[in-house]
């Protein structure tokens, strides 16, 4: 029985272990050119040291008015490269592999003026209006987040992850609170995520495989339920997602209308009923730090994979904590082996 230690194989990706590092934006680019800096290089590699099987870069513009912020990573352009190179490099160096999220924040773009949206519907009252893109835009994004495809797998990432939750472009496509077009990207509100997955797998190679994270349930009222999002995800399996990494929310804020706090393990379920609708691996993911329910969520089959974000925030060594503390095997650096 597979347990959060057991390694993992998918394709190409071998794993040491079940603990994913999600992405989690830093804020952190004070060039505002989207170039990581030496914060990304030392965050990262540090959580290798740490003993996480995989690593997921924070969500990176496909587009500089992609980002949350002006302060957010990019891989727009070729001479972003290296700068992610050299952190992958020393991230692989300990064992560990490594992916990024490609992603385009659409109307929750604070820094763009204006935003742009698939309609003219703005987040909140604190949110700009955003410009509903023209068809051709919309083409020419699918074509952006091919090229970040292609750069992340120059600069060697072991994987790619589509955004597709948190309110942010494609959740934006494909829920219909936030899309009131008339073309066909209204008409098929799929249509958009599909054509982005399927050029991001035609700029990987073959034997790598495409993550995408979702987020499975709306809570606002006459939000989206699983049964929706699943059948959404089929199309974007279908395209070739080999992974769906199952998160929740973001097109209004968690707790509202009825919607779960965001309590230990409180996406877990979600998860579980997306990997049997969808017959596919899936990442568990929420507040999921206690060591023993991160086991557990492996130990029971709901998940293939667990990624625990706040909990390496605050502790690069999380990993090797849980491997002392649930008897795990983990390489512990010779360096710190004294510690343990």
């Amino acid at each position: 029985m597979a347990d959060l230690f057991t390694p993992y194989v998918l394709k190409g990706l071998s794993l040491k272990n079940r603990i994913v590092m999600p992405p989690m934006c830093q804020y952190s680019v004070q060039a505002e050119d989207g170039i990581p800096n030496n914060w990304h290089y030392v965050h990262y590699v540090s959580r290798a040291v740490g003993g996480a099987g995989l690593i997921i870069v924070e969500m990176t513009g496909v587009h500089p008015d992609g980002r949350i912020t002006n302060r957010d990573t990019g891989i727009w352009d070729d001479g972003q490269i290296p700068a992610y190179r050299k952190i992958v490099d020393e991230v692989h160096a300990y064992g560990t592999r490594i992916g990024i999220q490609l992603g385009h924040a659409g109307r929750k773009a604070e820094d763009a003026n204006p935003p742009v949206a698939p309609s003219a519907i703005r987040f909140d009252e604190k949110y700009k209006i955003p410009r509903a893109l023209s068809t051709e835009e919309v083409q020419s994004l699918v074509t952006a987040y091919g090229e970040a495809a292609r750069r992340a797998v120059e600069a060697g990432f072991d994987t790619v992850e589509i955004h597709g939750a948190h309110g942010y472009l494609i959740h934006q496509f494909h829920s219909p609170l936030t899309n009131r077009r008339d073309d066909a990207y209204g008409k098929d509100l799929a249509l958009f995520g599909e054509e982005v997955v399927k050029a991001v797998k035609k700029a990987v190679p073959e034997d790598m495989p495409v993550l995408m994270r979702v987020s499975a349930k709306e809570y606002v009222d006459g939000g989206y339920d699983v049964d929706y999002c699943a059948e959404i995800c089929q199309r974007y399996r279908d395209a070739g997602v080999d992974v769906f990494h199952i998160s929740s929310g973001g097109e209004g804020h968690i707790g509202s209308n009825g919607g779960p706090k965001a309590g230990s393990g409180y996406q877990v379920e979600l998860a579980e009923q997306m990997k049997a609708k969808l017959d596919v691996p899936v990442i568990a993911v929420g507040r999921l730090e206690n060591y023993e329910e991160a086991q557990q969520v492996v130990l029971e089959g709901k998940a293939d994979l667990v990624a625990v974000g706040r909990g390496m925030l605050k502790d690069p060594y999380w990993a090797l904590h849980a491997a002392q503390e649930l008897n795990g095997e983990q390489k512990i650096p010779k360096q710190y082996l004294r510690a343990f």
